[in-house]
């Protein structure tokens, strides 16, 4: 390992974002050239292909990959001496005569090129030949990520993103040493994963007949829409080609089925899946949460565990994300199906009646949801971890799928606050954390009171550069014994007020940076102040690759 009083960083290594957990200066510099070599055998030599595959365009450079070379080399090998920096830990040492990464396992080789891409220029980062010289400096770096679960989330239901911007969005992911994409593939407004089991899902699911126009207004009477068809899912294949390309920069995918609400959308292609099975609904045109849920039938259960089984043929990834957020229940306590259900599973007894369910009042003397409707919310999720669990895989869920309680092995996401986290961690929960304040990218990312604001919209409140940094997943309150069930964190992307790819990425870019640095980087080193210096060469980064990323002096919109 490398001592604590490093020497001077060179400018390009003091660059670097994520920041390297250690970085000591060498003497000189390694220039790429056209008789360089790339050397690695066995697995690492798949990693040199990427490697070769990245500097190749810029260049000009063939740079073939071999399985032996001297001087004028960069070397890419496995070394299991490193399993000290964990799986995605690596070894970066560059000298006037080459550059060599090891690592442990392919997935820290991997980081460690995405490292040496940093050290270049960042014209390295472009698509055509230029006509330059092309050094990195001597450095010796030694890095591993302080959490194991870095991501991003996006969502596509509210707005369809067309899958070359999901495959373009995985790379930039990648290149910030980010290793899960959260796909949130299903919501009222949309459907937009093809079950060939069930395909009215996406022949009238994935398709609304127009889109609320901002803002929302309370009487629904009065509210605007703007007249056009939105609307658009991925196949099968289109599926395959994203968890193929993400597997291949090391991200696992976790898709999220939305259930038991966020269900418009599907009941509108299977009506009998809602509790008023002579209604049609709509796909939602509307924004907020919706109150079609799906019913508590054996039958929707079973269809909503078919999907799920096609779900699994597509992404052999761990977690599968199942939601349940948001979950209004007034639908449950006004059918006499849900009842039933709740008396057969002793929720209630057996004289209870409707009326006590929707009647029902709080401590506080307010309109609450009966105790019952949790207990038959927990049922409904248990039923989809049971499934998923005999699988061989683990769900994933918003934090309110601890109402009603909540079964080992599921993994909780707390977006409301830190509570839920620290009380899932507490119960022996792994825990995503994932609260709004820190992590939510939909927020306006200036004060609305600023006299020189002129952000698009958001969708409320603000979360600043500076705040997103100083986010840690860790809570200040959570005992030190529960720590360890923190996996990480991700930044959430939700696109109602995101129609395009070019608006995903000006809400997500620099503030993905900043969330990138604070999942890897020890805690011990991370300063905002070094952030900002290092912050404008990576918008550089950025910006040859033509990201429309959010200037820090945030120009008019749209660019």
């Amino acid at each position: 390992m490398l001592g604590s009083s490093c020497l001077a960083i060179p400018a390009s290594a003091q660059e670097i974002v994520p920041r390297p957990a250690q970085i000591q200066r060498g003497q000189g510099t390694f220039t790429l050239t056209a008789a360089t070599r790339i050397v690695a055998t066995g697995a690492a030599a798949v990693e040199a292909d990427k490697l070769r595959d990245y500097l190749r365009p810029t260049t000009g450079y063939s740079l073939p990959v071999v399985a032996s070379g001297g001087d004028n080399s960069i070397r890419l090998a496995l070394d299991p001496a490193l399993e000290k920096l964990g799986k995605e830990g690596y070894r970066l040492v560059s000298n006037s005569t080459g550059a060599t990464i090891t690592a442990a396992q392919p997935a820290g080789l991997f980081y460690g090129i995405q490292t040496l891409r940093q050290l270049f220029p960042a014209d390295i980062y472009r698509m055509a030949p230029l006509a330059r010289t092309w050094s990195i400096p001597a450095v010796t770096i030694e890095d591993q990520p302080r959490f194991g679960w870095r991501g991003s989330h996006l969502d596509v239901a509210r707005h369809y993103m067309p899958a070359s911007f999901v495959l373009r969005h995985l790379e930039l992911m990648a290149q910030q040493k980010l290793n899960v994409f959260h796909w949130h593939l299903t919501d009222d407004q949309g459907w937009r994963i093809e079950i060939k089991r069930y395909p009215k899902l996406t022949s009238i699911g994935a398709w609304r007949r127009e889109t609320m126009v901002e803002p929302k207004n309370p009487e629904p009477a009065r509210q605007l829409y703007d007249g056009k068809p939105h609307g658009g899912f991925y196949t099968q294949d289109d599926i395959r080609e994203v968890v193929a390309y993400a597997a291949a920069r090391h991200i696992t995918v976790v898709p999220e089925i939305e259930m038991p609400g966020h269900a418009t959308a599907a009941i509108a292609a299977y009506p009998e899946l809602g509790n008023d099975p002579a209604r049609q609904l709509q796909v939602g045109r509307v924004w907020g949460i919706m109150p079609e849920i799906f019913n508590v039938e054996d039958g929707t259960i079973t269809f909503l565990k078919n999907v799920l089984d096609e779900v699994l043929t597509l992404f052999p990834g761990t977690y599968i994300h199942i939601g349940g957020d948001e979950v209004l229940k007034p639908e449950w306590a006004a059918s006499p199906k849900a009842l039933a259900r709740m008396k057969q599973l002793k929720l209630v007894p057996d004289g209870t009646t409707a009326q006590e369910l929707q009647s029902y009042r709080g401590a506080d003397g307010k309109p609450a949801d009966h105790p019952a409707l949790h207990g038959l919310q927990s049922w409904f999720i248990n039923q989809m971890n049971d499934h998923l669990k005999q699988k061989g895989r683990r769900m994933v869920g918003w934090d309110e799928i601890l109402d009603g309680g909540l079964p080992k092995g599921a993994t909780v996401m707390s977006w409301r606050g830190e509570e839920g986290g620290i009380k899932a961690a507490a119960l022996g929960h792994d825990v995503v954390m994932t609260p709004e304040r820190g992590t939510y990218l939909d927020y306006y990312q200036a004060e609305l009171s600023d006299p020189a604001f002129r952000e698009p919209i958001g969708a409320r409140k603000f979360n600043l550069l500076d705040k997103v940094y100083a986010f840690d997943p860790i809570p200040a309150t959570l005992p030190a014994a529960h720590a360890v069930r923190i996996l990480g964190s991700q930044g959430q992307l939700w696109s109602e007020r995101m129609p395009t790819p070019a608006q995903v990425e000006y809400m997500a870019w620099p503030r993905l940076l900043a969330l990138s640095e604070t999942m890897w980087t020890p805690k011990a080193l991370k300063d905002y102040g070094d952030f900002q210096q290092r912050l404008p060469q990576a918008l550089l980064r950025l910006q040859v690759q033509h990201v429309n990323y959010r200037p820090l002096d945030g120009p008019p919109w749209p660019k």
